[in-house]
């Protein structure tokens, strides 16, 4: 299992999700892939007044193992899972959901207090796309192999230009009315449809997504341009994927030499080992190094102090200390600076 990986005050990150209960989960026998948040840096206060059984969006984290460690999965302060339908269709054999089964089998197995579970819809094979069908089929279809009564957090996963987006906000607002859902969020849209999402659902009276998860890292800072500001404005979370930059901000991909790696992502990670790349590391290990943590804590802290809360992925256990002191990390203002500065090259 993979996990994913925030203070401007623009930002709103107090988005207040309540536990599910749980119901029977069904057994899983794959490879899964899945998500965990990670917090944002600076002082956060609660723009409702949840219940003391409420779990904030922001400032839980919940980090997973691949599955042949998911029986130990590593325990953090908080609980919120990131996976899609979809994962993980790619490997030969699974057809989709994958990952969603073994979640919820791991929610029946221990039945965590405050788990928040995020999922996605458009790219599963048997529900591509938007459209108000293909919205609610492939909701009851995570919902089953989740095993809970609602998802907390439902994330249209990427545009869809054969659907009208009217139909598509609309079949997200219906979930959220008829309790299949809590919160709609998007993923990979644009600055411009995630405003037209949030005048549509304006003008129905439907949800508004909470949410927004886009590629952002600091070798990818082009939502920088207008996604980001987008969100600030409409008070969406940003929630970054890629936030490691594929593995390459850990550190360990310095070369591009991906002979003798084991790790999937090499290939991805050794494009960015490049001049103006290898200066984003350097940058890196000055930060790292002055708070004793690894490069990869360092990167996630940076987003953080951006006003993000990052998705991180790890692959084994022993990879999960790096991202949960990623969670509590707090970069200087000058540190941020330089880190900026070494990857202005990747500006938007």
């Amino acid at each position: 299992m993979t996990t994913p990986s925030a203070a401007g005050p623009a930002v709103d990150v107090r988005r207040t999700v309540s536990p599910r209960r749980t119901a029977t989960a069904p057994a899983a026998t794959s490879a899964s892939s899945s998500s965990a948040a990670i917090p944002p840096s600076g002082p956060t206060t609660s723009d409702t007044s949840p219940s003391p059984s409420s779990t904030s969006l922001s400032r839980r984290v919940a980090v997973g193992s691949s599955t042949s460690t998911r029986s130990e999965p590593h325990r953090a302060a908080s609980s919120v899972v990131d996976t899609a339908d979809v994962y993980s269709a790619w490997v030969p054999g699974n057809s989709g959901g994958e990952s969603e089964r073994i979640i919820g089998e791991w929610i029946a197995s221990r039945k965590p207090e405050s788990v928040v579970v995020a999922t996605k819809v458009s790219k599963h094979p048997e529900f591509p796309g938007l459209s108000a069908s293909n919205v609610r089929a492939g909701a009851e279809a995570s919902l089953k192999r989740l095993g809970v009564d609602t998802i907390d957090v439902y994330y249209a996963h990427a545009e869809d230009e054969d659907t009208p987006l009217e139909e598509t906000v609309a079949a997200f607002g219906a979930l959220v009315a008829d309790g299949l859902i809590r919160y709609p969020a998007i993923s990979n849209f644009s600055a411009e449809n995630t405003r037209e999402w949030i005048r549509i659902a304006r003008e129905k009276g439907v949800a508004e997504p909470i949410a927004t998860q886009p590629a952002y890292n600091l070798v990818d800072r082009a939502v920088e341009r207008d996604v980001v500001p987008t969100a600030q404005e409409l008070g969406l979370t940003v929630v970054p994927y890629f936030a490691l930059a594929s593995g390459f901000l850990t550190g360990k991909y310095r070369s591009t030499d991906t002979a003798g790696q084991s790790s999937p992502r090499a290939g991805a990670a050794a494009k960015y080992v490049t001049a103006d790349g290898l200066a984003v590391l350097d940058a890196l290990d000055e930060v790292a190094d002055a708070h004793g943590v690894s490069a990869a804590s360092a990167a996630l802290g940076w987003l953080r102090a951006k006003g993000a809360v990052p998705i991180a992925s790890a692959s084994r256990v022993d990879q999960v200390d790096s991202l949960i002191a990623g969670a509590t990390l707090e970069l200087e203002a000058d540190e941020v600076a330089a880190l900026d500065a070494a990857s202005a090259p990747f500006a938007g």
